[in-house]
């Protein structure tokens, strides 16, 4: 195991098992996106759009996310873990085909989906960070960062602002 602080590591690898079928429902629909990404020090603005579908009875939900502006496409995949009461969070770039193993792991408490993973990065151990909040019926957010201190901080690196449009 990594040297992450271990707290944070087990909170990662083993959130509280409250997750149920039905907590990704607010995503189904159709969206558009206004995305804040940082890249190097400078931040960009673009557009987006996606397609959410939940299946399988609330334990699954498939996005398909669309960014002409940047020329991406790929596919978010979520699915709960319905003995262990966990969710996973995947992502499928178009380019590659290939699923993003293993997922963020998380579940929603108090109306905030906070979803992590550790990785070994350029400079040690990292942790990411995927979070969904402000979540209404016609709008959310979706926010990622990293952390190199086993979570004392975040280096936040991305915000989506989703707004439904049906």
């Amino acid at each position: 195991m990594s040297t992450i602080v271990p707290a944070v590591v087990s909170a990662a690898i083993n959130p509280a098992p409250v997750g149920k079928p039905g907590d990704f429902d607010f995503l189904t629909g159709e969206w558009r996106i206004h995305n804040k990404f940082r890249e190097g020090e400078k931040w960009i603005e673009f557009p987006a759009e996606a397609t959410v579908v939940g299946i399988l009875g609330g334990i699954a939900s498939i996005e398909e996310l669309r960014i002409p502006a940047r020329g991406f496409s790929g596919m978010g995949l979520r699915l709960l873990d319905v003995e262990k009461k966990i969710w996973s969070d995947h992502f499928v770039n178009a380019k590659s085909g290939v699923v993003a193993v293993p997922g963020e792991l998380g579940v929603f408490e108090e109306g905030v989906g906070t979803f992590l993973s550790e990785s070994e990065g350029a400079q040690g151990p990292e942790l990411y960070r995927g979070v969904w909040d402000r979540i209404t019926p016609k709008s959310c957010r979706w926010f990622q960062g990293t952390s190199r201190d086993g979570g004392k901080t975040w280096d936040d690196n991305w915000f989506m602002d989703w707004t439904r449009i049906s």
